[in-house]
């Protein structure tokens, strides 16, 4: 095995990143005897795409689908289960796992789901016996990566779980997710200007992040120990910062350009000026240029977004380049490629030479300011913040 309770008793400590797109999810087993390039990782596709890949196997066999479990990331998995209702094909789903769809069950029910209670969905599961398809709805899967680690002759034991996941927040009826999740982020930011506002105890999240909160719930049965977890964007910017390039200049643009959503700030020394998240499939270069040159002006409103179909816009203090200039441009994240070419000069950002790990960098820099059994630990493999 790759490692003993023996060297862990030494003081060594081994933290479990996991950071879930929609795309893939990305995974590091950090420790701490080790350099970061030898630490193992793993890039597998995402839970949403998993579970959709199951519903979509499901309509094309004719078959019923049940949905458990909690809340978890949506995009293709709704997608799929909206689409096996509408085929004509029985989806049920417990309340927990039907809120992936929607905060408000009435809007998953107008979708063609039928939401059921325990007892209901047990009396389901003896009607349609071997015909029934049931998936457990989750964002971490625990089970899972022991069994490809312990698979590879890798200890799956632990001294911390950090998951980072993406939560709009559930928004109360009648009220836009984009905005209740963009008020949430300009609370935080106005707190704590730094990727590290949005980052948690498992046990110190706000009420309404109930995909967090689902996802810290199944990271604490992989074991007894500490649970952290972060917001995906903040994660992939707090990782960007580790490419030394990036850290060298005191004044940039980061850009995170993920599968589903785009989230790029205005830093000067790692604190947040200025920053807007909008929708990746509505932007095309030159919009997204465009956006980036009045982010880095402090002339981009919230309206200007929102209008858009974005999540906000939010300046907290007026930039200092001189005549317009824009500062350094850093990008990251999965569709990265959206800027290649772009007279905004991008550089990819490859944090310890691994982008694609960049949001499990920065779920460690957060352990590490949130528990500080585990900061040296983690500056003497990162080095120091």
């Amino acid at each position: 095995m790759a490692s003993t309770d023996g060297e862990r008793a030494n003081g060594r400590k081994r933290v479990l990143a996991v950071d879930v797109g929609t795309g893939t999810q990305d995974i590091l087993l950090f420790e701490s005897d080790r350099t970061i390039e030898n630490c193992f990782q793993m890039v597998m596709p995402s839970p949403t795409v998993i579970v959709a890949e199951r519903i979509h196997q499901a309509t094309a066999d004719g078959r019923p689908v049940l949905l458990t479990g909690r809340t978890m990331g949506g995009g293709p998995c709704g997608w799929a289960a909206r689409d096996l209702a509408q085929a004509g094909f029985p989806c049920y789903a417990t309340p927990d796992a039907a809120r992936t769809l929607d905060d408000d069950l009435r809007m998953v029910e107008r979708e063609g789901l039928r939401i059921v209670d325990d007892a209901e969905a047990l009396r389901i599961r003896e009607r349609e016996g071997d015909r029934l398809v049931e998936l457990t709805m989750r964002d971490f899967d625990g089970a899972a990566i022991r069994s490809a680690l312990t698979a590879f002759g890798v200890d799956p034991v632990v001294d911390a779980v950090a998951v980072a996941a993406f939560d709009h927040g559930a928004a109360p009826p009648g009220v836009s997710d984009r905005a209740f999740r963009f008020d949430a982020i300009t609370e935080r930011v106005r707190q704590r200007a730094d990727a590290l506002a949005f980052a948690y105890r498992a046990e110190d999240l706000p009420g309404d992040l109930t995909r967090l909160a689902a996802v810290g719930a199944d990271a604490a049965l992989y074991g007894d120990m500490p649970v952290f977890v972060m917001d995906t964007g903040a994660a992939a910017l707090a990782g960007a910062l580790e490419d030394p390039v990036v850290r060298g200049h005191d004044e940039c643009l980061v850009a995170n350009i993920g599968n589903f959503h785009t989230l790029a700030f205005h830093l000067r020394a790692g604190k947040i000026l200025a920053l807007f998240e909008h929708h990746t499939g509505i932007l095309d270069r030159a919009k997204l240029e465009g956006y980036l040159r009045e982010l880095a002006a402090g002339t981009l409103t919230n309206a200007r977004i929102f209008d858009d179909s974005g999540h906000g816009a939010l300046t907290l203090e007026s930039p200092t380049q001189a005549n317009g200039a824009t500062p350094f441009f850093a990008v990251t994240g999965p569709r990265r490629a959206l800027l290649r070419g772009s007279s905004l000069a991008p550089y990819e950002a490859t944090p310890h030479g691994d982008m694609m790990l960049a949001g499990c960098f920065g779920l460690l820099r957060a352990v590490a300011a949130l528990d500080s059994d585990f900061a040296s630990a983690i500056a003497g493999v990162l080095g120091n913040a």
